[in-house]
Parts: structure tokens; C-alpha cells; sequence
């Protein structure tokens, strides 16, 4: 019986002896994973530390714009505004004048032309032994500084004798067959035409041939 009761003392003790030891083990085990735990979460909270901060949907957020800001820039625009209109005033004021001046001058010359016209024919009429009296020199000298003025003026007659009719610069008036000369050719001017800066002011009244 003592030998049983060694024996059975002796199992026990080895089952003691193995139920702590595994009881250690597992408690190491838990231990290992508490730290390893440990660690990944302050390596969690160090990567996060490293990610900037979002803000908003798509980023940092941007700063809200000053009131003195936003007033300059209401009131940059404002000018530019303002700047623009008064250009586009004054090229079109520009461009009225302009307008304006060329009808008044277009005014003077259209009664100008008839004073012209009778110089013209007047000094026609001079006989050739009569052309050195002073009297019909000096209407002759007051004649080519008329025509000085004018031309000073882009005023210029239309060539007409001896040009192909056309009619943006000349009027015919009369037609007349002429095997001298080709079809549509000008025969004889009647009355003088002019322009005003390449604009005619008055057409040419002629006679075409054929």
C-alpha cells in the first residue's frame, strides 16, 4: 500500500509539474502578443503623425478670403470696367468726328466746284493775244491757287477724255459713234468731275463712243 500510494503521489506531482509548465508557456505566449500589439499600435499612431491633415473632400480646404480682398478686387474690376467703356467712348466719339468732318468738307467742296467751273470757263474765253493783259493774268493766278487749295485739300479732278467709261466716276450723258475710237471710250467732258479722298464728290458728264 505504501508503494501504491508513492507511485500515485509521484503521477500527481509530474501532472502538477506539466500543468505549469504549459500555464507558463501559454501565459509567455500572451505576454508576446500583448507586446507585439503594443508595438504595432505605436507604430499606427507614428505612421499617422506622419499623414498630413485633410481637410475637406478634395484637400486642405482654402483659407477664406479677406473682406479687403475681395473689396480690391471688386473694385479692380470695376476700374477695368470703366477703363474699357471710356476707350471704346472715346474711338467711337473718334470715328464720329471723323465722320462729321468728311460731310462738312464734302459740304464746302460740292459748293466750291461751281466757282471753279465758271473760273474755268471764263478763262476759256480769253482770246490768246488778250492772255498777258495783267487783268487776265491775275484771274489766272487767283485760278491755279484755287486749284493749289484743293489739291492741298486730297481734292482731285477725274480723268475723263480719252478713258474707258466707268461708271462709278463718270455720268454719260450723250453717245455718239466713232470709228476713231474703241467702245466705251469718252469722246468729250461736259462737266468736270472730283474727288475727296478717293470718294467722288461729283461725277464727270460726258459723251461716250460707241
Amino acid at each position: 500500500m505504501a508503494e501504491e500510494k508513492d507511485i500515485i503521489d509521484e503521477i500527481l506531482e509530474d501532472a502538477d509539474a506539466k500543468q505549469a509548465e504549459e500555464a507558463a508557456d501559454a501565459a509567455g505566449k500572451d505576454s508576446a502578443a500583448e507586446d507585439a500589439e503594443e508595438e504595432e499600435t505605436v507604430q499606427a499612431e507614428e505612421d499617422a503623425e506622419d499623414v498630413p491633415e485633410k481637410k475637406g473632400i478634395f484637400g486642405r480646404k482654402k483659407d477664406k478670403k479677406d473682406k479687403k480682398d475681395e473689396q480690391i478686387e471688386d473694385l479692380t474690376d470695376r476700374l477695368k470696367r470703366s477703363m474699357a467703356e471710356f476707350d471704346n467712348y472715346r474711338k467711337r466719339t473718334e470715328k464720329e468726328k471723323t465722320a462729321m468732318y468728311e460731310v462738312g468738307a464734302r459740304s464746302i467742296i460740292e459748293k466750291i466746284l461751281p466757282v471753279v467751273d465758271n473760273f474755268e470757263r471764263g478763262l476759256a474765253t480769253v482770246p490768246e493775244d488778250e492772255k498777258a493783259n495783267p487783268f487776265a493774268e491775275g484771274m489766272d493766278k487767283i485760278y491755279k491757287q484755287l486749284m493749289k487749295t484743293l489739291e492741298d485739300l486730297e481734292v482731285a479732278p477725274i480723268e475723263a477724255v480719252g478713258k474707258e467709261f466707268d461708271p462709278n466716276l463718270h455720268n454719260a450723258v450723250m453717245h455718239v459713234e466713232d470709228e476713231e475710237l474703241g467702245d466705251n471710250i469718252i469722246a468729250e467732258e461736259f462737266q468736270k468731275g472730283y474727288t475727296y479722298r478717293g470718294s467722288v464728290v461729283r461725277h464727270s458728264m460726258v459723251k461716250v463712243a460707241n
